[in-house]
């Protein structure tokens, strides 16, 4: 499926405006849980993801993390599994040089190991970059793509983070797509137009097959990292709009399949109700996938 200036132009409409970025426009559309696409006729597996980004220090501060967070793992964690479909996939992501050694610390705990970011070509003069086949020569199955970091600090646009996407599928890795609202953003009331663009463009020419492949994960940018929180009514509101885009882009199966995390300061103490959220499948974390007990809390929500 190719995507066109057509396929933006509706999900602008379904964000409530032919013009995206026009102060004036105020009004966004709501959705609840009820009128929402229905989350359990999707059967979608939870995942919790840890970031680890510059993080930790050593390789040995690396693999004491993952011993540490092994033990804490509950019955209910496992790799993606066609037979056990509802238990809940752990992935995490540490810093490429740490990729192998943590990979081989969790593998038989069944936490699956990911990339934090990858070059889109396959080799050359890039110094600095790592390539899809490198990392996934060392088992990552998940490449995370279009983090707010590497789009405010390293200038990834979505020109760039397309082409990511597309040699991550194509490579045979998963990629979490992360897209976005800043806090300018979210203040002029443009948050849907803004997500449902970068979900348009950073899925172009991503085929309905290859969508079992992407879990999405929308992360408001002024509540990473800085204390400020989304409220979990406010961030499934924002999932079930995003299933609204990728019907329109894909169909309803699409949106009804397709995984949508939630990150942005998750801890301990917002889990269990960000988890309680029909429309909300796992979570994508950072600081506080550093404490073992913190991400093991996080891993083991609670929903009841």
């Amino acid at each position: 499926m190719k995507f066109t200036s057509t396929v933006i132009a509706f999900a602008l409409a379904a964000a409530g405006t032919s013009d995206a970025f026009a102060p004036a426009v105020r009004s966004v559309p709501t959705f609840s849980s009820t009128t929402s696409l229905d989350a359990s006729a999707g059967g979608r597996q939870p995942i919790m993801a840890g970031n680890w980004k510059m993080n930790p220090g050593t390789e040995q501060d690396a693999i004491d993390l993952s011993q540490a967070l092994t033990k804490l793992l509950g019955d209910e964690t496992c790799p993606i599994d066609d037979e056990n479909p509802l238990c809940t996939e752990v992935v995490v992501f540490p810093p490429h040089p740490f990729i192998a050694k943590v990979g081989e610390e969790v593998a038989d705990a069944g936490i699956t190991i990911g990339a934090q970011s990858i070059y889109f070509e396959d080799k050359g003069a890039y110094t600095g970059s790592v390539s899809a086949s490198m990392v996934l020569s060392l088992g990552c199955e998940y490449v995370l793509c279009g983090h707010s970091e590497r789009r405010t600090l390293f200038d990834d646009d979505d020109q760039a983070i397309n082409r990511k996407v597309l040699k991550v599928l194509t490579s045979g890795m998963k990629p979490i797509l992360c897209i976005g609202e800043s806090k300018a953003e979210y203040d002029l009331h443009i948050k849907n137009e803004v997500c449902a663009m970068q979900l348009s463009k950073d899925l172009a020419n991503v085929t309905k097959e290859q969508m079992k492949d992407v879990v999405i994960a929308y992360e408001p940018v002024w509540a990473i990292g800085t204390g400020l929180v989304c409220a979990a009514e406010d961030a499934n509101e924002t999932h079930a709009f995003l299933r609204t885009i990728l019907a329109r882009m894909y169909d309803d199966d699409v949106a009804q399949e397709t995984r949508i995390q939630y990150g942005g300061s998750v801890t301990p103490d917002s889990v269990d109700e960000l988890m309680s959220m029909p429309e909300i499948d796992g979570c994508l974390v950072g600081g506080a996938s550093l404490d073992a007990e913190k991400f093991g809390r996080i891993i083991n929500f609670k929903t009841e």
